[in-house]
């Protein structure tokens, strides 16, 4: 029994990896120049590397993983989508368990001071 593979499907060109590699530099030297250089505040830099970190994620999905709506009859993306959600729930209820954690737990012996 011999297995057929269906390669009608793009594997990516060199151009296709060329333009992935050129962006993912860039997208790596940009966090790199902001720490260093320090043009923005503490804050607005965070914001800006998870920004450009997501911008990067999706440079990588297209030209090296080669994701589509049409790759896979979409079943790449539903699966991707699903690990996403289940990633953030995840996320979302250890937050939420560490913050309820942290607001309900017992004073410690400085705090117990001003108890009366």
């Amino acid at each position: 029994m011999s297995a057929h593979h269906d390669h009608s499907e793009s594997h990516g060109t060199m151009r296709d990896y060329v333009i992935g590699f050129v962006l993912s530099v860039i997208l790596t030297a940009i966090p790199f120049w902001l720490v260093m250089a320090r043009p923005l505040d503490a804050s607005t830099t965070a914001i800006a590397i998870m920004v450009l970190a997501v911008v990067q994620m999706i440079v990588h999905m297209i030209y090296f993983l080669h994701m589509s709506p049409k790759t896979e009859d979409g079943w790449s993306i539903t699966s991707l989508v699903f690990t996403l959600i289940v990633v953030f729930i995840m996320m979302a209820g250890s937050l939420w368990v560490m913050h309820h954690l942290n607001t309900n737990m017992m004073p410690m012996p400085q705090d117990m001071r001003n108890i009366p």
